[in-house]
């Protein structure tokens, strides 16, 4: 069943794929109904797959394969908070090493467009010290990097 708020990722045909590989990546993850289609539509024939439904860490979503009209873009990412550097890595390494790409201060993309930021708290608590010059000295420490490097981070806060 359909949560009332659910999110809607568009794909080209790879939708089952997508969420398998969150589901295998992301805790509290999981691939759920897969609907097919009941007639022919503009991107796809009766009997193939039109929708998927999964969750990603908690979130539920819809995988559409609506075909190539739409792509993913940086204007729409899940930001997925991690506990320490293995966390960090583990989910960057996998977004990147199936068929992604890196980018900067804490983003990827996975292979099929659609834009993740692997924030580690301990960033986002370097960022919002108090300490305003702390905070500066982190920021600019991430603006430097692409994964994030807590290590790095937090030297910089203590200056």
């Amino acid at each position: 069943m359909l949560s009332k708020n659910t999110i809607c990722l568009w794909f080209n045909s790879t939708a089952v794929e997508a969420a398998r590989f969150y589901a295998e990546t992301f805790p509290d993850s999981a691939v759920g109904t897969i609907h097919r289609a009941p007639g022919d539509y503009p991107a796809g024939k009766q009997g193939d797959v039109l929708m998927v439904e999964f969750t990603v860490i908690g979130i539920p979503c819809i995988g559409l394969n609506g075909g190539p009209a739409f792509q993913h873009n940086e204007a729409f990412s899940f930001q997925v908070a991690t506990d320490d550097q293995a966390e960090t890595d583990r989910l960057w390494n996998a977004i990147v090493s199936n068929g992604g790409q890196e980018s900067a201060c804490g983003w990827c993309k996975d292979k099929w467009g659609l834009s993740w930021q692997i924030t580690p708290r301990a960033l986002t608590a370097a960022i919002a010290d108090p300490d305003r010059a702390a905070a500066k000295r982190a920021f600019e420490a991430m603006m430097q990097m692409g994964k994030i490097d807590i290590a790095t981070i937090e030297a910089a806060r203590r200056g």
